[in-house]
Parts: structure tokens; sequence; C-alpha cells
């Protein structure tokens, strides 16, 4: 599976190999990699750099890796927390600002609710419509429940993502809900009025998926996130940072 490093790249070629045979298939969810003096006589290396790239790789969320007697170097499933935790990061950091976010999301979930709206399923409707009933509740129970409501109400958008049919939009949409989650999470809502009308955009949008309006529900997710937008604005205007790409409400 795996031949001699090359010598004037060492570190990079030991990520390339392992990382490939993950992501061809020859190493698949669950294989153990071979103990590390295993691995140095496959790949004529030394353990530094061949420990290096397995800790490369452990942060790319590619393998596990313990330690101890019976430890090892286990491959995972390629998932997204690696590259969710780095978008999260920036956020955290300014480097990407709301408003970057909001201009984001404007643009592609109005346009994957339109694909949703011609792709969904009656599955996928019965799911929107299920989702739609506990934020209903959420609604009943007022400000208290804003922050389950705020879980809803990201569950809907990704299964909106999902609904569309294409990967890419969901894996990258619910990257981006996971990060925004925190704003809700740390702007106690204020203004039941808000949520009420949130809420009633929710079951818009939804409505006009169902009923294939593909015109009618991008409009309608575009006022939805530019209303969450003002609303962020309104909590923090310190998110508006002077000079930076984006930072304009």
């Amino acid at each position: 599976m795996f031949k001699k490093t090359s010598q004037q790249r060492i570190f990079e070629d030991l990520v390339a190999q392992i990382e490939g045979a993950i992501l061809d298939g020859r190493l698949k969810a669950g294989d153990k990699l071979p103990a590390q003096r295993d691995l140095v006589d496959m790949f004529q290396t030394s353990r530094g750099p061949l420990r290096e790239a397995l800790r490369v790789l452990e942060q790319k969320g590619l393998l596990d890796i313990k330690r101890g007697v019976r430890g090892g170097a286990m491959v995972k499933q390629p998932g997204m927390a690696p590259v969710a935790e780095s978008l999260g990061l920036l956020v955290r950091h300014r480097k990407i600002t709301l408003a970057e976010l909001s201009e984001f999301r404007e643009g592609v979930e109005g346009d994957v609710a339109a694909i949703a709206a011609q792709r969904a399923t009656q599955a996928d409707i019965d799911q929107l419509n299920g989702l739609l009933r506990q934020a209903k509740k959420h609604v009943k129970e007022g400000i208290e429940a804003w922050e389950p409501f705020c879980q809803v109400d990201n569950r809907i958008h990704v299964a909106i993502a999902k609904a569309a049919g294409n990967r890419v939009y969901e894996f990258v949409l619910r990257m981006v809900h996971d990060n925004i989650q925190q704003y809700y999470e740390a702007h106690p809502l204020k203004d039941r009025q808000f949520m009420e009308e949130n809420y009633q955009d929710l079951c818009n949008i939804v409505s006009a998926l169902e009923k294939q309006q593909t015109t009618a529900v991008r409009s309608l997710m575009q006022s939805h996130v530019r209303r969450f937008n003002r609303y962020m604005n309104s909590q923090q205007p310190s998110d508006r940072v002077s000079g930076e790409k984006g930072g304009n409400p």
C-alpha cells in the first residue's frame, strides 16, 4: 500500500500517501494502521517525520490516535468537524464578519431553497413540517425558549439544504449554521415579536417550497436572512469593523 518516501519532502509525502489511501478507499473507517515501527520500515523513513505526519492527519480528522499498549492510529470517516472548527475560529477572531456570513447566506441560501423546491421529496416536506411544529411549540413558550427555537431554526435551514440534493450545499450550510448559532446563544432575545416574525418566515418558506414556488421561496429565504442580519447588527454593532471587507451592514 505504501512506498518509500521522497527524501526531498518526507513529511509531505507521508501525509499524501496515507491520506490518499484513506480517500480512495484502500483504508476504510475502522481500519487500524500498522504499528509505527512497521510504518517506518514500509516508508523507509524515521519516526520523527512519521509522527508529525500522523498528527497532521489526526488534525484533519482522518485518524484517531490513541496512546498506550493498545493504542495506535485508527482510520476515521472523513467529516466536517475540522473545517467547521476552522470557520468558527475565523468568526470568533473577526477574520470573517457576521456581515460577510450574512451576505454569503443571502445569495446561497436563496438559490438552495429554490433548488429544494424543485427536488424535495415528500419525506423532506414531512420533516420540515415536523420541525415547524417544534418551532411553534417554542414560540408559544415565549422568550425563555429562544435558544431551543434557534436550534430548530438551524435544523430547518440544514434540512432545506439537504432537500436540495447536493451534498456540497448541505455540508457548507451546516458548517455555516453551526457557527452562526453562537450569535443567537450569546444574545438572549428581548423582543418576542422578532421570534414570532422569524417563525412566520419559516412557515412561509416551507409552504412555498412545498408548492414548488421557486421564485417565491428564493425571495422569502433572502428576506429571512436579512431579518437575521438586521437583528444581529442591532445586538452587536461592534461586528461592523471599519475598513474590513464585508463589514458594512
